[in-house]
């Protein structure tokens, strides 16, 4: 499918993964559409939004994969995030008018912009699509907490399969169906950057896995295999299936 195919002919992403949780009703499927101010596409390797740039919009991740990061004195940087189609991107930066991270297009995308006051006006009109934004932005928080622990406590093998392990359950939220596949469009120094090791020691890492029996690559294409027990090794926890929806307000009738 083209990017071209996939503009004005489709629902929110947004709306489509918060589906995932919730059965929104017309009204919260139009409200969410309706936030959404015109696409932007991006070819692979774009800014969106530089760091310490002034930033006026958040963005709704249509097609492609963004990452969000931060330049560091050294030169370097750190890749804090990986974005994905159904995600609201730029929410670090709400609470000022200079964006918090820069965010980056690792492959060619299709983004909307979100105005901040129509955000405003989404959580005062429809609570129950604000409170679902919250929760699954909670969420979202606490897996980005299990993977930064990873970095700081676990092996590289532990740190890259546990990365793989929560891209492949992101991406199982909008795949419409169970997911072991995924193709993945990051280059070594894009992991190496997100994980604190090299490029070399990525590589390194990538062929032990293969060798291990616990993943296998064909080109861009990556299975993970033994998933259960990945998980166990790595004491990975999906923070993405299911969000806690009982609490919410009843839709407005």
């Amino acid at each position: 499918m083209t990017l071209a195919s996939l503009v004005g002919a489709r629902r929110s992403a947004l709306a489509q993964r918060l589906s995932h949780y919730l059965r929104l009703t017309s009204d919260e499927m139009d409200a969410i559409d309706a936030l959404e101010h015109g696409d932007r596409r991006l070819p692979a390797g774009a800014t969106l939004i530089d760091q310490d740039g002034p930033v006026d919009m958040l963005y709704v991740v249509q097609h492609g994969w963004l990452h969000s990061s931060l330049r560091l004195p050294s030169g370097g940087r750190q890749i804090l995030r990986f974005h994905y189609a159904g995600d609201l991107i730029g929410t670090s930066s709400i609470a000022w008018s200079q964006a918090a991270a820069t965010l980056t297009a690792v492959s060619d995308c299709i983004v909307s912009a979100v105005p901040k006051p129509a955000l405003g006006e989404l959580f005062a009109t429809q609570r129950r699509v604000g409170g679902l934004l919250f929760a699954v932005s909670a969420a979202e928080n606490v897996a980005m907490a299990d993977r930064l622990t990873s970095i700081g406590r676990m092996d590289s093998i532990q740190r890259l399969a546990t990365l793989l392990l929560d891209i492949t359950a992101r991406l199982r939220v909008t795949a419409g169906g169970v997911v072991d596949t995924i193709e993945l469009p990051l280059t070594q120094a894009d992991l190496g950057d997100a994980l604190g090791l090299t490029k070399v020691h990525v590589n390194r890492t990538f062929r032990e896995m293969e060798a291990r029996g616990m993943i296998a690559r064909h080109g861009r294409r990556l299975t993970i295999l033994h998933e259960a027990e990945l998980k166990a090794f790595t004491g990975f926890v999906d923070r993405y299936e299911t969000v806690a929806t009982e609490w919410l307000p009843a839709a407005a009738a």
